[in-house]
């Protein structure tokens, strides 16, 4: 049981055997907290999300003032992934509540419009506040200014969020790391710089084929360099990595990582002009709890080769429902 409170996050090939572990502690820590959330989180990795929900609402019964278990880590974060907007507001708020100047909790009740509404308004205001009044504040919110930025198609705004990054920071989504010069060019790419984004990218190759050279089972940057190689117009190699990326870390072994990797594979296809494939794994990620979401398709530049598909456009609209678990 200390083990498993140590390491915190578990293994997915370790999980029934953490569960039953848990489980033998809370027939004589009742009440502790920490069990049920570190539950809650393993059954999240394994896809059970309703069981996920109840367990960590019961741990923030009883650590009411714990942020991780009540924000985006927590009970906030899974209602986000099942599209269940309404219900995590309160979440963020209860946050807000005894913390309310915490920045990130501000920005992750603000970007519940942007994915539930397509409205970036109020996460726009509220970056635009952090940043007028706490200066060091935002290289804490750097990914969501970055992207409510692109979906504003805000160039001059995107190249200010990647200075804030600083010149060796990483971007950090869905547990996935992305370069500076990835970042430089989808920027690039956005503002329609062909020369500067064939650059970057060439760039970032160099940098991310390192990574998975060193790693080459590690299906999290696999991804990454899949999405370099379709910038590139390295078709056939940015459709092989991104399907073995989704191989490495399937939805059955890993819920939150695999899904992932599905959304990565649509992004690849889509660049690399396979409408088909993009759509076939979009449909994929909006049927499942993923970080796929209404206003990300409506609004990112990443999905820009899509639109005026109408299979594409389809999924965008089923985007606005929540996700119906069976």
């Amino acid at each position: 049981m200390k083990r498993i409170l140590r390491a915190g996050k578990i293994s997915t090939g370790r999980t029934d055997g953490a569960l039953a572990e848990l489980e033998t502690a809370r027939q004589t820590l009742p009440n502790d907290a920490r069990i049920f959330r570190l539950t809650g989180y393993i059954q999240r990795r394994q896809g059970h999300w309703e069981e996920s929900t109840r367990n960590l609402e019961r741990a923030a019964e009883l650590n009411p003032r714990d942020i991780e278990t009540l924000g985006a880590g927590g009970v906030a974060g899974n209602y986000s992934l099942l599209r269940r907007y309404a219900e995590a507001k309160p979440w963020f708020a209860r946050v807000l509540a005894f913390e309310p100047n915490d920045a990130v909790t501000k920005v992750s009740l603000a970007g519940l419009d942007f994915n539930w509404k397509a409205d970036t308004r109020p996460l726009h205001q509220t970056i635009d506040s952090i940043r007028g009044t706490n200066p060091a504040a935002p290289q804490s919110i750097v990914n969501d200014w970055l992207i409510c930025a692109l979906a504003e198609r805000d160039g001059t705004a995107a190249k200010n969020a990647l200075i804030a990054l600083g010149e060796n920071a990483i971007l950090f989504s869905d547990n996935v790391l992305f370069n500076r010069a990835f970042v430089e060019g989808v920027i690039a790419r956005m503002t329609k710089d062909d020369e500067q984004a064939r650059s970057a990218f060439i760039a970032a190759r160099a940098e991310q084929e390192k990574i998975v050279q060193a790693q080459p089972n590690y299906g999290l940057a696999l991804c990454v360099l899949g999405l370099i190689d379709a910038g590139l117009g390295r078709k056939e190699e940015a459709l092989r990595e991104g399907r073995r990326a989704v191989e490495l870390l399937p939805v059955e072994k890993d819920a939150l990582n695999g899904i992932a990797m599905v959304k990565y594979l649509a992004m690849i296809a889509a660049w690399a002009g396979d409408k088909d494939l993009a759509c076939e794994q979009l449909a994929i990620a909006t049927r499942h709890p993923s970080p796929i979401s209404y206003g990300q398709l409506k609004l990112l530049p990443f999905w820009d080769p899509l639109r005026g598909d109408p299979r594409f456009e389809k999924l965008v609209e089923e985007a606005k429902k929540p996700v119906a678990l069976k």
